[in-house]
């Protein structure tokens, strides 16, 4: 006995399988609508707002309630397939006879099925990413006049998922900062510079301020007594727009001069009382956050804070552009020399600024900047990740090699070293 047999194919059974043509037509424009719409670039939208013809403009009408145009999508999608279902079974269930239920069920899911999904939804949805501007500008009237259509349903499915969507993430809005940095590196859809800055973003929240402070000996500052022409060469020789001001050293810090507040009285001699135009100095603990340094210089409009120990020893400065530069990266103007750090000796030679940070060297050398992370400890600096290495004081002409590159003290100021040689070995 066959399993299926063919009953033939009468004027009812063709307008059937017509109208299962039509439906299926109908369902690979929904899916095609929906791949084309969502996959608009912002290019893309530009390109509509430039043509101004009536299918841009409902298109972009549509795009200004997206969520409104995906529920009569998917409306009209289940609508269509739910109707094709029904039509092709009694198409079936009219054309052929089967030799038992499960035979029948057997063909009409298997058939029905492999309609949907190969002329339906995957061949359309392959076709508008390739034609997505056609595709919108040839559905967008259709989908407009449906979307008034279909409001009512339309409506109730956005608010029942937005709040279905609500309760299934109440109590549960917390992300950890390695999921937050894992969803980072696993963007694909940025490019290098915008990942860097994505990832100095969620690098701040777990960084405090002394591994971005400008470090104790590096500060530049004027001291309470000086005369007015002093304090104007001071500044002048660091270019900076704040300095602190110290009562005998810098562990007594009075508090903070502004150049600004200075340049009306620019013209006045060692008489003048700049002492008067002091600010009151803003301290930070070592170990603060800069996430959270960040928020109170936004909160309390200042741009510049001491950074102290338990003791209220004075142990750096960290300024605005500090934090910025750890998230965009280094900032210069007009009057920083860009190669002020380090100077190129030969091919594989550089003389590095001791205080240098191991991230930027690295980037000069066109290396990985993870490559010394492993020997570096907590050390920011090239001086620090020498000694870091060495475990000991170093004296000028001392070499440290770590990764193929190798690093000799090329001057000392006292315990400091000032300048480091960088040579690359690999690349000889």
């Amino acid at each position: 006995m066959d399993l299926i047999t063919f009953n033939g194919c009468s004027a009812n059974e063709a307008m059937l399988l017509v109208t299962t043509l039509l439906l299926l037509i109908c369902s690979a424009a929904a899916s095609a609508s929906e791949s084309a719409f969502f996959s608009l670039t912002p290019a893309d939208i530009r390109n509509l707002r430039q043509r101004g013809s009536f299918s841009s403009e409902a298109a972009l009408k549509l795009l200004g309630k997206a969520d409104r145009l995906l529920a009569t999508i998917l409306v009209l999608n289940n609508l269509v397939n739910i109707a094709m279902v029904i039509v092709s079974a009694m198409a079936i269930d009219k054309m052929f006879t089967f030799s038992s239920d499960t035979v029948e069920f057997l063909f009409t899911g298997v058939f029905v099925t492999f309609l949907l999904l190969l002329f339906g939804e995957i061949l359309p949805k392959v076709f508008a990413q390739g034609a997505n501007i056609r595709v919108t500008l040839l559905l967008s009237q259709p989908l407009l006049l449906l979307e008034k259509l279909f409001y009512p349903l339309s409506y109730l499915l956005i608010r029942t998922g937005g709040r279905i969507g609500e309760l299934a993430t109440y109590g549960n809005n917390d992300i950890s900062i390695e999921e937050l940095a894992d969803a980072v590196d696993m963007t694909t859809s940025t490019t290098s510079e915008e990942q860097k800055i994505l990832s100095g973003i969620v690098g701040i929240t777990s960084r405090e301020v002394e591994d971005i402070m400008k470090p104790r000996m590096d500060i530049r500052a004027v001291e309470h007594t000086m005369s007015f022409s002093e304090v104007k060469r001071v500044i002048i020789e660091s270019g900076y727009s704040r300095l602190p001001v110290y009562d005998d050293d810098i562990d007594h810090i009075k508090g903070t001069i502004f150049v600004k507040d200075l340049l009306p009285h620019i013209a006045c001699g060692d008489d003048f009382g700049w002492q008067r135009l002091i600010r009151e100095p803003y301290f930070v603990p070592m170990h603060k956050k800069v996430n959270s340094m960040l928020e109170d210089f936004q909160s309390d409009k200042v741009h510049m804070a001491i950074v102290v120990d338990e003791y209220g020893a004075t142990q750096g400065l960290v300024s605005l552009e500090d934090i910025l530069e750890e998230v965009v990266g280094e900032i210069s103007d007009e009057s920083d020399n860009d190669e002020s750090f380090y100077r190129r000796l030969n091919e594989n030679t550089y003389l590095f600024d001791g205080k240098t940070h191991i991230v930027d060297m690295l980037r000069v050398l066109e290396l990985d900047d993870e490559l010394l992370e492993d020997v570096q400890g907590r050390a920011e600096t090239i001086a620090g990740l020498l000694l870091e290495i060495n475990r000991n004081f170093l004296k000028k002409d001392d070499e440290v090699t770590a990764h193929g590159i190798r690093f000799v003290v090329s001057a000392m100021e006292g315990r400091r070293i000032e300048k480091i040689k960088v040579i690359l070995q690999n690349n000889e």
